[in-house]
Parts: C-alpha cells; sequence; structure tokens
C-alpha cells in the first residue's frame, strides 16, 4: 500500500492556477524529496495533503482511504511553513501544549524522548522566541512527531540548520521510516543535503509533475563524466569542444567531457596533441545538477 495517492489534483486561487493535474504517488516507508522552484506548486500540494486548504480537483488518498477520513488524518505530523508555538512559551510548555491537544498519554514521557531525538533537551526551558531558527526547526520537526505519526509531511525543515543540525535531521529521517511503516515527505532547496537521505523523488514545476524516479532509478539517469585540469587550460577546452558534442567548465575549474567510456580516451587524445594533463578523474552529476539540466531542458 502507499502513503499517498494523487490523481489529477488542482487548485485554483482566483484565475492563477497554482497545481495543474498533478499525480504524485508516495510508497510506504520512503522518504519522498519532493522539489521545485520558489512558486511550483510544493508548498500548496503539501497544505491539500494535509486538509489546510481545499482541493479544485482531484482526488488524494492516504493508505488507501480518502484524505478527509479521521482515522487517515490522525496518522499525519505536520511541519508547514513554521511551527505552530506560542513565542512567551518555553519549548517544553508548547511541547507539552501540543501533546495535550493531541491528548497523548505520558506526555512528559513522550515530550522528553522527542526533545532528546532532536538534541533539544538542553534548551527545554528556553522561551521559543529566543530560539535560533535552526532551534525552532527542530522544535517544530519534534513537535510533528508528537503522536508517532505514520505520515510526516514537512515543508523545508532544513532551513537555518547548520551543519550538526542538518547531520541531526538526517538521522532522525532515517530513524522514522526504519521499521519500514512511516513515510516522509520533505521539500527543500538544499538538493545536497536531500540526496543524502532520500529513497524517492517528485520533482514539479508550474504546479505539474515532470518526473518522480527512486534514488537508484536517480542514480542510473545521473550523467557521468571525466573532469581534468592540464597546464593549457584554454587550448584544451578547444581541443575538447571540437572532439566531445558536451564539454564544459565547472565551479572548481575541472574541464568536464561528459558521456564518454574512459579516461584514458580523453588522456590519450590530449597527450596524441600535445597537451599535459594535470589531473584526471571520473564522476557523477549529482540530484542538484540533474535537476538544474532537467529544468533547463537537458537529459
Amino acid at each position: 500500500m502507499n502513503a499517498v495517492e494523487i490523481k489529477n489534483l488542482s487548485k485554483n486561487f482566483g484565475a492563477k492556477q497554482a497545481v495543474c493535474g498533478l499525480d504524485m504517488t508516495v510508497p510506504q516507508g520512503a522518504i519522498y524529496g519532493f522539489i521545485g522552484e520558489n512558486g511550483s506548486g510544493k508548498s500548496t500540494t503539501e497544505k491539500m495533503i494535509c486538509g489546510l486548504i481545499p482541493t479544485s480537483g482531484g482526488s488524494i488518498k492516504l493508505y488507501g482511504k480518502n484524505y478527509t477520513d479521521p482515522s487517515v488524518r490522525a496518522k499525519l505530523g505536520v511541519l508547514i511553513e513554521a511551527p505552530g508555538c506560542f513565542p512567551g512559551l518555553t519549548v517544553w510548555d508548547n511541547m507539552m501544549l501540543q501533546a495535550a491537544n493531541l491528548r497523548i498519554e505520558n506526555a512528559e514521557k513522550e515530550v522528553i524522548k522527542l526533545l532528546k531525538t532532536v538534541r533539544m533537551e538542553g534548551a527545554a526551558g528556553n522561551k521559543y522566541k529566543n530560539c535560533s531558527l535552526g532551534m525552532k526547526q527542530r522544535v517544530g520537526i519534534a513537535m510533528a512527531l508528537l503522536g508517532n505519526p505514520a505520515l510526516l509531511v514537512l515543508d523545508e525543515p532544513l532551513n537555518g540548520l547548520d551543519a550538526d543540525g542538518m547531520r541531526i535531521m538526517r538521522r532522525v529521517f532515517r530513524d522514522v521510516i526504519k521499521d519500514g511503516q512511516r513515510s516522509i515527505i520533505v521539500s527543500s532547496h538544499l538538493l545536497g543535503e536531500l540526496q543524502k537521505v532520500a529513497t524517492h523523488y517528485g520533482i514539479i514545476r508550474h504546479g505539474k509533475m515532470i518526473v518522480e524516479m527512486s534514488a537508484e532509478e536517480l542514480d542510473a539517469s545521473c550523467r557521468t563524466y571525466v573532469a581534468l585540469r592540464a597546464e593549457d587550460m584554454l587550448r584544451t577546452k578547444l581541443l575538447l569542444g571540437s572532439k566531445y558534442s558536451r564539454t564544459e567548465e565547472d565551479e572548481a575549474g575541472y574541464l568536464r567531457v561528459y558521456d564518454i567510456t574512459t579516461p584514458e580516451e580523453v588522456a590519450t587524445y590530449l597527450y596524441e596533441n600535445g597537451i599535459c594533463v594535470t589531473e584526471l578523474k571520473t564522476d557523477k552529476i549529482g540530484l542538484e545538477e540533474y535537476y538544474i539540466d532537467l529544468m533547463k531542458g537537458g537529459r
């Protein structure tokens, strides 16, 4: 059974169509990376999944039931835009208030466990308004985890986190799905971080799903390349450009040659033309470059 099945979903705000005929499938046990430009319809879709705004058309099923069914609504944990916390209350009091709203038994024990999970137990007495952005994000995720939800819907939860905070969140995400019963939808612009945890991806543009794939399918789709440096980079670039269909310089100052069989082929060609190669390696583009290439109309 899939955690989420969306068919032909649409959402209109007056004359503007924010989501247009969207199809989306989130397998049970997946960390689903939901990717798109600002204004592409990600947050609107997440809000419809969570029942925060009504749909204009199409269907949403959660665990095989209509998303309005009370039995599946109770399975959701949500963090969209910002945690619903009272600024003047402490982190602890905000957590306990939410636990009371959800009628959670043994609330203190549950709150202690979740604050430890997100490494916020030492800040439980801090007023929420005095927390950093990253700390607030971690509090929001802890609140979303209250009640042991089957499906977490997280909108940009990595914003404001430092390197250690991101590492903690990766661990939290993996722990959430380790039993194979729970799933996460997580949108983020930090594609390098998302690639470290996501098992599936959905890329949306102008309110439409462009592609859905598993992490394995992404890996198979990402283009390989040879990266090199040489003594005469300008002449090297001209030579490679005359022989290979796609050659470009990356941000690190390497020349990349795409879709060739071996680095030896490139090195031999340059040697035969009097070019001394000083560095040579093979690599594969990551999620961020794949996404940019896709948005530009590449493969």
